[in-house]
């Protein structure tokens, strides 16, 4: 553990105390143990004592910007592609470690059965949103996407119970979200949240919960972490569905593909639907 700390401090300040034990492979009550033994109380003391070693040693002139740390005015171009990268490859680990695996089979269940799928979501949460949309629409799931508030409750006053509703916000505290996704449930649809806090309004109102685990900085430029990890969950959702009817997926695939295919410029129409 001491040389991991050493080695990258600013790194293993991102990590959570099993993901560190994890890569030291030993038990989470030997990081405890290792912690008072270095004079330190807590994990979470820690992880502070790494971050400010790594925000020294990049005052007093280190090469390598502080990763996990805000974007400054003073950043190179270099220093910012390392700090956007750093950011979303932690938050698709941290996302992935703490993924609840059995909610996610309970929602791919859900979707690959329903009637019909509808997506809520606003703003950044939108544009996810809109992924799974198409991507559930070209293996012939009757999806929808409502990024506007009444257009989602109108939508909802259709749903009944073998539909599931789907709601996306990184705090789970969007009004326009949590709205719609309660009304769905009292139409007695399945409602999935999908949101980077566990205990948040949007959470708690649905009967499966996928959390990501993202942490954004002040300088949340579009919401570049958050989104990302809400892609992999989807992404995960969608795969996981595609898998119950894999022959036919993948024909549904090759057709929709096709029926584009004639748009694309001569070299293109070489490529595979997996390309795309």
């Amino acid at each position: 553990m001491a040389d991991i700390a050493l080695a990258d401090p600013a790194q293993a300040s991102e990590l959570s105390i099993s993901a560190l034990g994890k890569r030291a492979d030993t038990s989470v009550a030997t990081v405890t143990r290792f912690c008072r033994a270095v004079g330190i109380p807590n994990y979470p003391q820690l992880r502070l004592a790494l971050a400010a070693a790594a925000a020294r040693e990049h005052a007093l002139g280190g090469e390598r910007p502080v990763p996990g740390t805000d974007i400054s005015a003073t950043d190179t171009l270099g220093d910012i592609v390392g700090k956007i990268i750093y950011n979303e490859v932690r938050a698709l680990e941290d996302t992935g470690a703490g993924l609840d695996v059995e909610a996610l089979g309970r929602a791919v269940t859900a979707v690959a059965q329903a009637r019909r799928i509808d997506i809520f979501g606003v703003g950044a949460s939108a544009f996810v949103g809109q992924d799974l949309h198409q991507k559930l629409h070209r293996i012939g799931h009757m999806a929808f996407v409502w990024t506007d508030r009444h257009a989602a409750l109108t939508a909802t006053a259709l749903l009944g119970p073998g539909d599931v509703a789907l709601a996306i916000s990184h705090s789970g505290e969007t009004e326009d979200t949590v709205e719609p996704l309660r009304a769905a449930a009292e139409r007695g649809a399945t409602t999935i949240a999908l949101t980077n806090v566990p205990r948040s309004t949007l959470a708690q109102s649905a009967e499966v919960v996928l959390t990501t685990r993202a942490r954004e900085t002040p300088f949340r430029s579009g919401a570049t972490v958050s989104r990302i990890a809400q892609l992999a969950l989807i992404d995960c959702l969608f795969v996981g569905v595609a898998q119950r009817s894999f022959d036919a997926t993948t024909t549904a695939l090759e057709e929709t593909y096709g029926a584009v295919q004639r748009r694309r410029r001569p070299q293109a129409q070489r490529r595979t639907p997996a390309d795309d």
